[in-house]
């Protein structure tokens, strides 16, 4: 009997779930570091914004570059391999970080992060997808999910309090730290019993066939919809967060405990967002899920940017609404889920991976537009942005079909 197909979960379901949303913590805390460090880094190192935005982009691209690379391997070699793989690259170009001398080592040192950021998100979506029941499945990957909220909060806590006291590299030096996962991993993780039951007939195939495949008449219709789905929705994410740190202490007047406060706010909404995101989809169903959370995010985002004179006068609509912006993007929650019952085994980690990832790493321009726009206006107008597109998200989910009780079980 395979994993997915047991019905009570046991030890095996809760360490696969564990290390992957850790992994997916401290993939996210790296990410986001960077975006709370800009200040002293730029104070330290003399770098200009449009330096800063430029190594912000570079790190964005990076992630799409390492999606595309890891969800091949992980088809190839498994996707317990590829879940440290990534781990240790990730954490190493944080590390690296550290040692930063001049613009260009900054580059180098997230182009590195980002490769290994890109490549954590779809292995250990795909781990969970396979490995858990069809009825826990749309849960479950919401619930790895969170792990991006609490690796923002953690990013904000090191970033706004413990690094005016350490110092910006220090703070990247102790980011070596999620490696150790790396060692729980190889210890007690049990490999997907579906990727095991599948590899014989795909892991000698050339990964460039893996690619071929993806954009072949079978599968290249899902493949562009759901490519076209999480651009739109990574272009809501990253038009909100990239400058969100600098546009509520700079333009709305918080200190930077305030602002910290603010995004911690934002990140609990986040956190109840992608948690409550997998019962809505099992009940409701994949695509009205979407829409409910999307519009949510919508309507917040511009109620804190273009509406905030509006709103200011009554403290807590502030909140609430900030509240609600991190509610709506819960339907992060969903790609996981939606793409594993897209893509059958063979092009699974390959297919999750590309449209996750190229999608975050077309955003390598998200800071520099808001910094166009910023130039002009002001960054509540480029964040502002952020709106439309998760309203595109809310609408082009319904050309997908509803795959809610897919099953993931069969050789294919």
């Amino acid at each position: 009997m395979l994993m997915n197909e047991q019905e009570k979960l046991n030890r095996n379901h809760y360490m696969i779930f564990g290390l992957s949303w850790a992994g997916w913590v401290f993939d996210f805390y790296d990410l986001v570091l960077f975006t709370f460090l800009i200040a002293p880094i730029h104070r330290s190192l003399h770098l200009s914004p449009d330096m800063l935005s430029l190594c912000l982009g570079v790190s964005l691209f990076a992630t799409g570059l390492g999606g595309i690379i890891f969800g091949a391997l992980g088809d190839k070699y498994g996707r317990k391999k590829v879940l440290q793989w990534t781990i240790i690259i990730y954490s190493i170009g944080t590390f690296l970080c550290a040692f930063t001398w001049s613009f260009y080592s900054l580059v180098l040192f997230r182009f590195l992060t980002g490769l290994g950021v890109g490549g954590e998100w779809a292995t250990g979506q795909i781990y969970i997808n396979e490995t858990f029941p069809d009825k826990l499945r749309a849960k479950y990957g919401a619930f790895m999910q969170s792990g991006a909220p609490v690796g923002v909060i953690l990013a904000s806590i090191v970033g706004g309090v413990i690094t005016p006291i350490i110092g910006w590299r220090y703070t990247f030096l102790i980011s070596i730290i999620p490696a150790i996962m790396v060692i729980l991993i190889r210890r007690y993780l049990k490999e997907s019993d579906v990727w095991i039951q599948n590899k014989d007939q795909y892991v000698n195939k050339n990964i460039f066939q893996e690619f071929k495949e993806l954009i072949s008449k079978e599968h290249r219709k899902i493949f562009l919809i759901s490519l076209i789905l999480c651009i739109f929705g990574m272009s809501a994410y990253w038009f909100t967060y990239s400058w969100l740190p600098t546009y509520l202490a700079d333009e709305r007047g918080l200190a930077l405990i305030g602002s910290t406060i603010g995004i911690i706010i934002i990140q609990c909404g986040d956190f109840t967002g992608y948690t409550s995101f997998g019962y809505v989809a099992e009940r409701l169903g994949r695509r009205p899920a979407f829409t409910i959370y999307s519009f949510i995010m919508a309507i917040s985002i511009s109620m804190i940017t273009l509406c905030w004179n509006q709103i200011n006068a009554v403290p807590d609509l502030i909140f609430l609404f900030m509240f609600l912006t991190g509610f709506g993007t819960g339907f992060f929650g969903g790609f996981g889920a939606l793409f594993s019952e897209l893509f059958p085994t063979k092009i699974r980690n390959t297919g999750v991976g590309t449209v996750f990832n190229l999608a975050r790493g077309i955003q390598f321009v998200t800071p520099v537009i808001i910094t166009i726009v910023a130039t002009y206006f002001d960054l509540s107008y480029g964040i502002a942005i952020a709106a439309i597109f998760a309203m595109l998200v809310g609408i082009w989910i319904w050309t997908f079909p509803e795959t809610k009780g897919t099953v993931i079980n069969e050789l294919d």
